[in-house]
């Protein structure tokens, strides 16, 4: 069958594949639209197959939320160049996985002809890289956040018995907070014994090069305390800075807005997701 320039540009409609890969499509399958879209698809499963050795380390971090914002979740996808991740074709395919992940489905099976599509306009390495969903149980409150673009993506969990829009305030600083200071546990009794115990280690191989040898064993039980409480304010949420208000602790921040809005506040979860990280 011979191949004209309006199937190329049916078949570049309806795939947004570029004129040549079109062409090649159609002459391979006879001009046949379907098979022509089914091979674009398996070839872009192809390229991504010749590319695994390419890093990609590119890409979009997108949110979703259900309408009554009980319910978000954030996904990862990445890619190779800065170029394809600033497509159009790109960002939809991250804010059509971020809504699937909301859904709690499974993305790469969920998507799988439109990831295939995408390999195809690429001609990328793009990876699915990982998801994460926050449903809110009982009272309180889920926030989102993207920051820089889609190059971080932040989810909280509250739980308070007077949801209220000082609560979703709340929330939302806590999120600016996790973005920007990186915390990986909420409390500090959330930390494994084993990573303190290592943190403690290093310090202690450091006090010693620096003084020559370790103060006495009686003297170490506070030293370790001491840095053990230290650590905690580093990597534990509640126990940081407040990045709007250096003068007091997040666990401050926060039990003044409980005592604004008459209830006890919890933070249950969070979750950060940074590109390529």
């Amino acid at each position: 069958m011979a191949i004209t320039i309006d199937m190329i540009k049916q078949l570049r409609e309806a795939t947004s594949a570029g004129m040549g890969a079109c062409k090649e499509a159609l002459n391979a399958t006879n001009g046949n639209m379907d098979e022509a879209v089914k091979y674009l698809r398996e070839k872009g499963l192809a390229v991504a197959a010749k590319r695994v050795d390419k890093e990609s380390k590119q890409g979009i971090i997108a949110l979703a939320k259900s309408e009554d914002q009980k319910v978000m979740a954030l996904a990862e996808v990445n890619c190779e160049t800065d170029f394809v991740a600033k497509t159009e074709s790109f960002i939809k395919f991250v804010d059509d996985a971020a809504k699937v992940a909301l859904e709690g489905k499974n993305i790469e099976e969920t998507l799988i002809d439109d990831y295939k599509m995408l390999l195809t306009k690429t001609g990328e390495n793009v990876k699915i890289r990982r998801s994460e969903r926050f449903a809110l149980e009982g009272n309180g409150c889920v926030s989102g956040y993207i920051h820089m673009g889609g190059k971080i993506g932040v989810l909280v969990e509250l739980s308070c018995d007077k949801p209220c829009e000082k609560l979703d305030e709340l929330a939302h600083m806590l999120c600016l907070q996790v973005a920007s200071n990186s915390p990986k546990y909420v409390n500090p009794e959330d930390v494994p014994q084993a990573e303190i115990d290592a943190e403690l280690e290093i310090k202690l191989n450091a006090l010693k090069e620096q003084k020559g040898k370790l103060p006495p064993e009686q003297a170490l039980v506070g030293i370790k305390k001491g840095m053990a409480q230290k650590y905690c304010t580093q990597v534990c949420l509640v126990k940081q800075d407040y990045v709007a208000d250096g003068e007091q602790t997040v666990e401050k921040y926060v039990a003044s807005v409980a005592a604004e809005i008459g209830a006890p506040v919890v933070v249950k979860r969070f979750a950060r997701l940074q590109l390529g990280a």
